[in-house]
């Protein structure tokens, strides 16, 4: 029997120390090393049926694996489809916006449609588990409750139950019994996890795993645990908004930084099927300061509005902030209408804002949020049929970006009627829209007569 002894687990990467280290020497995050048991229970060794032996390809038949339905159409987009069986699911995102809430309501659409599901709460009670699910009007027959937090007992009981559906809410409250630590800890993790991808690879069960998120919006415990998994999914909004976001960072069977949008009410979360309609919902037309440009999240296009605001500064150094805006392209954005259209913002407070909580992180919102600012500026409101799309240099020339059809046939859906693009692209022709090519920053200003 070895002797245990302690060491020391990076939570990020899952680098092992012999003694405490101020900064992991792999990813070089700080204070991110937790003792950790180094003797864990072995798990069993094959995560498929039958002995370990090498197949070929072509014998393989996994075209035919039929994907669990899923009636939310917007989960189901960010799936890829639907649930494929066998696989293993873990999903994030801040105390109270909703896993739980989203997770009820698919364990009921899958028990209503599909076979037996089982919800594990080792937070929560039954008593308070059916106060929520009544709530929400969720009465599936063959939904199965359960309020425990062995993992073994667990995965007895999901296999009794020859479920289609497990969810466990959350990894971080469960623990396998033999190893000598407290839930949440890098060890008992990586040990609950292994086990329900056993369960999961071994009996074509769909495990959702809810993980726990850090101050810094990742998913606390080591980072080897989203590698472990087969889809990472994020539940993002802010806790005094309606919408929120489910947006997939990994997903072996779909597409990745795919998003889904839906609106929280009374009882549960429902599906937003026009996001860029509600996201141009409240805007006010003929506002100076205000732009629409057309961002793609993974391959779905959305209009958002862009808003700025320049106002006369006090302070020796002028503020430059930016609300779901790279604050670095803000920066960059500004030193290039200072220098190459001679725009006095020296003295001037510059505000950047992304309107509905969304965050752009492609580069071609550049054209939208530079002419956002020289609208605020000069006091001249940017025509309300207009959106722009294009990167801006250093040079202050405009470079084209992609799927620029799918960004515009969006647009005509919205009854935009003009887009201003760069004049290198391909412009693809769309019914309704008429497009302005600009091959730099100062023509589509004077384009546009500001």
């Amino acid at each position: 029997m070895p002797r245990t002894r302690t060491e020391f687990v990076c939570r990020e990467c899952g680098y092992r120390a012999p003694r405490a280290l101020g900064r992991c020497p792999q990813c070089d995050a700080w204070g991110s090393l937790e003792p950790a048991s180094a003797v864990a229970v072995a798990a069993p060794r094959s995560v498929g049926n039958g002995a370990a032996r090498a197949v070929r390809l072509a014998e393989i038949q996994a075209a035919d694996i039929e994907r669990i339905p899923v009636a939310s159409s917007e989960l189901s987009r960010v799936l890829g489809g639907g649930i494929v069986p066998g696989s293993l699911t873990l999903i994030g995102g801040d105390p109270g916006v909703g896993k739980s809430t989203l997770l009820t309501q698919l364990a009921d659409q899958v028990a209503r449609q599909h076979g037996t599901v089982v919800y594990v709460s080792g937070e929560e009670s039954l008593a308070q588990l059916s106060l929520r699910a009544r709530r929400m009007g969720v009465d599936a027959a063959d939904l199965l409750l359960l309020s425990e937090t062995d993992v073994e007992a667990i995965v007895a009981s999901i296999g009794e139950s020859a479920a289609s559906l497990a969810i466990v809410d959350s990894i971080q409250s469960v623990q396998v019994p033999e190893v000598d630590s407290l839930p949440g800890t890098v060890t008992q993790l990586r040990e609950s996890a292994q086990r329900f991808m056993q369960l999961a690879k071994g009996t074509d069960t769909a495990v959702f795993l809810v993980g726990h998120v850090t101050k810094d919006g990742a998913i606390a415990g080591p980072r080897l645990l989203e590698h472990m998994v087969d889809t990472v999914l994020y539940l993002e909004g802010e806790r005094f908004l309606s919408y929120r976001l489910l947006r997939s960072v990994k997903n072996r069977f779909g597409p990745t930084n795919d998003i889904g949008v839906f609106e929280m009410r009374d009882r549960g979360l429902a599906d937003v099927a026009n996001p860029s309609s509600v996201f141009l919902g409240e805007r006010m037309e003929a506002a100076p300061g205000s732009a629409v440009t057309v961002m793609l999240e993974g391959t779905r296009p959305l209009l958002v509005e862009v808003q700025a605001l320049a106002a006369k500064s006090s302070l020796a150094m002028p503020r430059r902030n930016a609300i779901g805006f790279d604050t670095n392209r803000l920066h960059l954005l500004t030193a290039v209408l200072a220098r190459r259209l001679g725009l006095g913002l020296y003295d001037h407070d510059v505000y950047l804002n992304v309107v509905g909580g969304l965050r752009i992180e492609e580069p071609a919102a550049d054209l939208a949020a530079a002419l956002s600012i020289v609208s605020s500026m000069r006091d001249h409101a940017l025509p309300a049929d207009l959106i722009a799309v294009g990167e801006v240099g250093l040079s202050g020339e405009l470079r084209s970006v992609g799927q620029l059809e799918a960004r515009l046939r969006e647009a005509a859906k919205l009854g935009f009627g003009r887009a201003m693009l760069p004049r290198g692209a391909a412009h693809p022709r769309v019914p309704g829209l008429s497009l302005t090519s600009v091959s730099t920053l100062r023509e589509a200003v004077r384009a546009l007569s500001l």
